[in-house]
């Protein structure tokens, strides 16, 4: 057998030639290329009973990274390029799953690609290692379809309250007449509007702005869900309704055509849907006038986090139409998408 195959050399052949991730094996190295079955030994050696417990995702993902560049004999680089793979050299890229759910952005699977899936315990702590070819990935792709994802960024300034505009779309402007709107409403949240029952923008404002300064219990930095849930119980109970409900669907609070975000980060995530979109929403006309996606408001919540308590410091209200007036799209027109692949069960025995 050629002596470097073995197991324990690759490590330390990688070391003593000082070359980066990035650096290709050219003809002279090709004896440093890691076969899978090797590789996966290696990180599942390095790996298992590796913690992250605590760190945000992004500083996961970029300790992981550190990891296997010191599992495999690679320096570290001061900050990690965002390259496609990321790990050039070996050509693979790292993947962290608590779920079951293995998404890939901005990309279809390679055939010759590698795929490092690293799967982390609910403590965070590593449990196993995978390594897959994208032909092995790709055959567990059912869809191939990339779900695009529109995304913006938060950047948060002295002002703790950001009223964007003061008054709500002309269609919606049209709808509200009343002068004297509810305090409180006993309709379900995520009931359909009515024109009798929509607050004007300025309203939804003065409602929520007392939030700011609240905290509440932190569910987990990767529970973000959980958490935007206390977020829509206080907004519910703000805006006067004697219940809660939320069922997944756009948006949030459809009563008051009201979207909420919670933001730890400046990504702001805005799913399938522009919110200046002139398309028409999937709710019944008000008084025979069509609601679009631009006519729709948003609360977004910017908020700190302790690891015990996150707490609400910023408040932004704007309508779909003057989003990106405040909220700068990333990328232009860009829309970054991503691939869903569901894991089997028996994926990493």
């Amino acid at each position: 057998m050629n002596k470097f195959h073995t197991h324990y050399d690759y490590p330390k052949r990688i070391s003593e030639r000082n070359l980066s991730i990035y650096d290709p094996l050219e003809e002279e190295n090709q004896d440093l290329w890691v076969p899978t079955s090797e590789l996966e030994r290696l990180l599942n050696n390095g790996l298992i009973g590796f913690s992250t417990s605590g760190l945000p995702l992004r500083t996961r993902s970029k300790v992981i990274k550190q990891e296997v560049c010191r599992i495999l004999g690679y320096p570290i680089p001061i900050s990690f390029k965002k390259t496609q793979p990321r790990f050039p050299g070996q050509l693979f890229d790292t993947y962290i799953q608590k779920s079951d759910n293995l998404q890939i952005w901005n990309e279809d699977i390679s055939l010759s690609r590698r795929y490092v899936i690293i799967k982390v315990s609910q403590d965070d702590i590593v449990e196993r290692v995978k390594v897959v070819t994208g032909e092995t990935l790709s055959a567990l792709d059912t869809t191939g379809t990339l779900t695009q994802k529109y995304q913006a960024r938060l950047s948060p300034n002295a002002s703790t309250l950001e009223l964007i505009v003061s008054e709500d779309t002309d269609i919606l402007h049209f709808l509200l007449r009343e002068t004297d709107f509810p305090t409180s409403f006993t309709s379900s949240p995520i009931q359909n509007p009515a024109a009798n029952s929509i607050l004007p923008i300025k309203m939804i404002f003065e409602r929520l702005q007392s939030l700011v300064g609240y905290h509440f219990p932190d569910t987990g930095y990767d529970q973000e869900r959980n958490r935007g849930e206390q977020l829509h119980r206080l907004i519910c109970a703000a805006l006067g309704y004697n219940n809660y409900s939320d069922d997944g669907r756009f948006p949030d609070i459809r009563h008051q055509l009201l979207e909420v975000k919670l933001q730890t980060s400046p990504t702001i995530d805005l799913g399938l849907v522009c919110p200046n979109s002139k398309e028409d929403l999937d709710i019944p006309t008000i008084e025979g006038v069509k609601i679009r996606h631009c006519d729709v408001r948003y609360a977004l919540f910017y908020a700190t986090t302790d690891g015990d308590h996150v707490t609400l410091t910023h408040f932004f209200l704007t309508t779909g139409e003057a989003f990106f007036d405040r909220f700068p799209q990333f990328g232009g027109k860009v829309v970054n998408k991503k691939l869903q692949i569901p894991l089997p069960n028996d994926f990493f025995d």
